[in-house]
């Protein structure tokens, strides 16, 4: 298996960042690939992944530990993937949100194709840069737009 660990710092409260992670009906909003996402049961999500031209199904189970600050996911079909994020507060409006991700390269290559070895590798690690990004992005234009007096429209976020 290998591992990946990513991390961003977002200008909202952790309990901002903690809600929209618990979102899952907007995460192809924020992750790159995930064309449709809906939540079942308790601890359960239903993706529809579109990873270098093919269309996959993808279930997966999602944990929260750590007392709101750690939700733990991992997929229960073929493609095996499993990871983590947790959420460090680093004052009252800023929040530290980390990514661990644990996936074996040659598994992912059969699935769903694209480059080997370490391009691979820098294929995944700009995605996961890249949604984290669209993730702070997301959140906090959130909470920006509710933050902003009635009547006035929020700041502009770049890359919006």
């Amino acid at each position: 298996m290998t591992t990946l660990e990513e991390q961003i710092d977002i200008a909202v409260p952790v309990l901002a960042a903690w809600e929209q992670l618990h979102r899952v009906r907007e995460y192809p909003r924020f992750v790159d690939g995930v064309s449709s996402a809906h939540p079942h049961g308790r601890n359960h999500a239903h993706l529809g992944v579109r990873i270098d031209g093919a269309e996959r199904a993808v279930d997966t189970e999602i944990t929260d530990r750590g007392r709101g600050r750690v939700m733990s996911w991992r997929t229960l079909d073929l493609v095996h993937l499993r990871g983590a994020f947790a959420l460090l507060p680093l004052d009252a409006r800023h929040t530290r949100l980390q990514i661990r991700v644990e996936y074996d390269p040659e598994v992912l290559h059969q699935d769903f194709g694209g480059p080997h070895g370490f391009a691979q590798a820098g294929a995944i690690e700009r995605a996961v840069r890249e949604d984290l990004e669209h993730f702070r992005d997301l959140v906090e234009a959130r909470v920006n737009a509710a933050e902003a007096p009635h009547g006035e429209p929020p700041e502009s976020v770049s890359g919006a």
